[in-house]
């Protein structure tokens, strides 16, 4: 979906929910103060809850943002829309059905899905469950244990210890 997205505002919106685990209201609060580069950490303020946290910033990613900041210089929000306000959250889902669209995603994609992309990815890649969940922002390990049903190819590493030596 990123590298079949060519408007680098769309592409940089779908890497940022898909790599930071961003919900929607959080990627539209986006500041540009919130990006720091030199630790390669997003802040993510006021988020569900109200509760600030950090979550990843993807050197990649951060490369396309340069190259976003360059070309279209919000002032305030990092994605903005009309006259310096808040992108709107129609507009995204757009973005993120186009893109899945154009890569040939059989299934309705929402920006949701991205988020759940970066938890079951995370998890599949042998991330500790406690950090993912610091990542999303989850108040309960109850949250964030729903990804672990999902994260099937995991288990596909695992030795049954029946099968040991």
């Amino acid at each position: 979906m990123i590298a079949g997205t060519y408007n680098i505002k769309h592409r940089c919106i779908i890497a940022l929910l898909y790599s930071a685990g961003l919900r929607r209201g959080e990627l539209l609060a986006l500041q540009i103060s919130d990006i720091d580069s030199s630790r390669m950490l997003i802040k993510v303020s006021g988020a569900k809850g109200g509760k600030d946290r950090y979550t990843l910033l993807s050197s990649r990613l951060l490369d396309e943002l340069r190259k976003y900041f360059k070309k279209y210089r919000p002032k305030k929000y990092l994605f903005e829309g009309v006259e310096g306000r808040k992108y709107s959250t129609r507009s995204v889902a757009a973005i993120v059905d186009r893109a899945a669209k154009r890569a040939m995603v059989s299934m309705k994609v929402t920006p949701h899905m991205l988020r759940h992309s970066f938890a079951t990815h995370l998890l599949e890649a042998g991330t500790d469950l406690r950090y993912i969940q610091t990542l999303l922002g989850h108040g309960s390990s109850k949250t964030t244990e729903i990804y672990t049903h999902v994260a099937v190819n995991s288990f596909k590493m695992i030795k049954n210890p029946l099968d040991l030596g």
